[in-house]
């Protein structure tokens, strides 16, 4: 940790950024490589700004393995104008679309998608409280659904696949990976799109990534507004209008640090070390902290646990807090306690926040 008072920043997006990052977006605020312009003054045409787009798409290719026939964005909107954007773009009229309902994000998408077509349930765990993801088996899938959509880490819940499930033959996979983007490896080959919004992972609020197939954009249909339209946005290098250049050259300086580290195995590494000793202190703490998620289907990156009531939930958001440990509180829809550990969470966070657990388990316990 720098000496500079960095709070141990366990909020669910916005989110923590590497600290490397920050200091050199610092460095180059005023004066972005000799233009004596700021990132956010300099026009989006111009060379400078052109070579920040391009490097981040090919620091984001070598760090994923993203194959040649897959197309890079860099959008507007957040993931939230994903939920529409993919039905419009790539649900063929008439065709189905299968949704895997495993928390509040893919429930959301879901009904996005139902307002504009057919859509369908393969799965839903919403009777448990989304606290586990399904087996294979357990999914009711159409082999003729114009794509198999999920959500891969369900930020609100804390649960998170390990591995993908698998579509029936000739139905391509769409996963919402924003809270666990860049996260660990995965083998892009086995999708058909996959996209971010940057906070949780990998910049600011701001940009969505969208990683496409380039046959699925045969899909498209005539006549969607420009915006909303995928092939329009790929004919314009994700330029089609202003596009949000300082969240853009944040990503790119992400990335860069992320290969700098390793790439995504030692990224996937420190992650596991990490959820390990946060997971360890809720399993033996003898029941004083439950976890919310069953443990085989636990995210490294949203921890949700529970005290024994409401009351102490509260006095330990609040004495964490006091701590310099922001962003305990669970989401207000489930309530209880979350802490994300996201790539860009040292491990001595992690490691404070276990400290604080267990002292304050000793006093409250």
């Amino acid at each position: 940790m720098s000496e500079i008072n960095r709070a141990h920043n366990f909020n669910a997006g916005p989110s923590i950024l590497p600290l490397p990052v920050l200091e050199q977006a610092q460095k180059e605020l005023i004066d972005f490589k000799g233009t004596g312009m700021s990132v956010m003054e300099i026009s989006h045409r111009s060379k400078e700004f052109e070579a920040v787009l391009s490097e981040a798409e090919q620091d984001l290719r070598t760090l994923m393995g993203i194959p040649a026939n897959y197309k890079v964005l860099f959008l507007q909107g957040g993931a939230t104008l994903q939920f529409a954007m993919i039905p419009m773009n790539l649900r063929p009229a008439g065709a189905s679309a299968d949704y895997i309902v495993t928390g509040s994000w893919s429930k959301s998408a879901y009904k996005e998608a139902q307002k504009l077509g057919s859509t369908r349930s393969s799965f839903s765990a919403e009777v448990d409280n989304f606290n586990r993801l399904p087996a294979q088996e357990e999914l009711k899938l159409d082999s003729q659904a114009a794509y198999l959509y999920f959500t891969s880490n369900e930020t609100i819940h804390g649960v998170e696949f390990k591995n993908e499930p698998v579509a029936p033959d000739n139905v391509p996979l769409f996963v919402d990976t924003s809270s666990d983007f860049i996260s660990r490896p995965i083998d892009v080959s086995k999708y058909g799109l996959i996209y971010a919004g940057a906070q949780k992972n990998a910049g600011p609020a701001g940009v969505v990534v969208t990683i496409i197939r380039e046959d699925l954009l045969e899909r498209v249909p005539a006549n969607l507004p420009a915006m909303l339209d995928y092939k329009v946005q790929v004919a314009g290098g994700s330029m089609h209008n202003t596009p949000p250049c300082f969240a853009i050259y944040m990503v790119g300086l992400v990335f860069k640090w992320a290969l700098n580290l390793g790439g995504l195995p030692e990224i996937q590494r420190r992650n596991e070390a990490k959820a390990g000793v946060v997971y360890k202190a809720i399993d033996e703490s003898g029941g004083f902290y439950k976890g919310h998620a069953r443990p085989e289907s636990r995210s490294k990156m949203n921890i949700t646990f529970r005290l024994p009531n409401e009351d102490l939930e509260n006095s330990f958001a609040s004495e964490a807090k006091k701590q310099n440990m922001i962003g305990l509180k669970g989401h207000r829809s489930v309530g209880g306690l979350r802490a994300s550990v996201y790539n860009a969470l040292p491990l001595e966070s992690a490691q404070a926040l276990v400290d604080f657990m267990k002292e304050f388990q000793r006093k409250h316990g």
